[in-house]
C-alpha cells in the first residue's frame, strides 16, 4: 500500500481552524457551540464506514477469528502503551486516564475517558493526534516491516488509527479498506467493554 501524494487534510483542516479561532479571539465553546451540527455528523460518518466492510463481506468472514484476535491484542497493546509513558514521565491520574484510549475512534474514546476519570477534551485531541500520525506514518512503516498482505495492513490502520487511518486504507484498496473498518469497529465494541473493567481492576489509583 503506496501513500497516495495528497497531504492530510485532517491536519490542515486543525491547523487552520484553530488559527483562525485565535487569531479571530473565538473562544472554544462558543465555537462548538455553533458547530454541533457538524459533532452530530461524526457518528453517521463513522457508520458509514461499514460500506465496504459489507462489499468484501465473505473474504472478512473467512477470516475472523484471527482478525478479531488481532483486534483485541493491538487495542490492548494500544491502551497500555500510552498508560505506561504517561505513568513513566509522571503525568497527573487524568492525563493518564485520557490516554488509555487514545486509539479508539472519538465518540467512544471520549465516553471511555468520562468513565474512567480522564478528560474526555484532551482524549478527543489524542484521538485526533494519533489518527493524523498512524494515517501519515502508517503505510511507511508496514512498508518497512514488509507486511503486504492488504488485510494485515488494514487491520493495523485500522486498530491504531480508527477512522483516519480507515478512511486512508480505503483510498489505497478495497481490501485494505474493508479489514480497516473492521478493526476499527471491534477495537471500540472491545475498548467500550473492557477498557473500564481493567482501569478498575488494574489502573492507577
Amino acid at each position: 500500500m503506496q501513500a497516495p501524494p495528497s497531504g492530510q487534510p485532517v491536519l490542515f483542516a486543525v491547523v487552520l481552524l484553530a488559527g483562525g479561532l485565535l487569531a479571530a479571539g473565538i473562544d472554544y465553546r462558543a465555537y462548538f457551540e455553533g458547530a454541533q451540527f457538524v459533532h452530530f455528523l461524526l457518528g453517521p460518518a463513522t457508520v458509514a464506514l461499514a460500506v465496504p466492510l459489507h462489499r468484501q463481506w465473505g473474504l472478512v468472514r473467512r477470516t475472523a477469528g484471527a482478525a478479531a484476535a488481532s483486534v483485541l491484542l493491538g487495542g490492548l497493546f494500544a491502551a497500555a502503551t500510552g498508560v505506561l509513558i504517561a505513568l513513566g514521565l509522571g503525568a497527573a491520574p487524568e492525563v493518564v486516564a485520557s490516554l488509555a484510549a487514545r486509539s479508539v475512534t472519538t465518540p467512544v474514546a471520549m465516553g471511555i475517558a468520562e468513565r474512567i476519570g480522564g478528560l474526555p477534551s484532551l482524549t478527543a485531541a489524542l484521538v485526533i493526534a494519533s489518527g493524523i500520525t498512524g494515517a501519515a506514518l502508517g503505510p511507511l512503516v508496514l512498508n518497512v516491516a514488509r507486511v503486504r498482505d492488504m488485510r494485515a495492513r488494514g487491520l493495523a490502520l485500522g486498530t491504531a488509527s480508527h477512522g483516519l487511518g480507515t478512511a486512508r486504507a480505503i483510498s489505497v484498496d478495497a481490501t485494505a479498506g474493508a479489514f480497516s473498518g473492521l478493526a476499527m469497529g471491534l477495537n471500540a465494541l472491545a475498548s467500550a467493554l473492557l477498557l473500564p473493567l481493567l482501569w478498575r481492576l488494574f489502573g492507577p489509583g
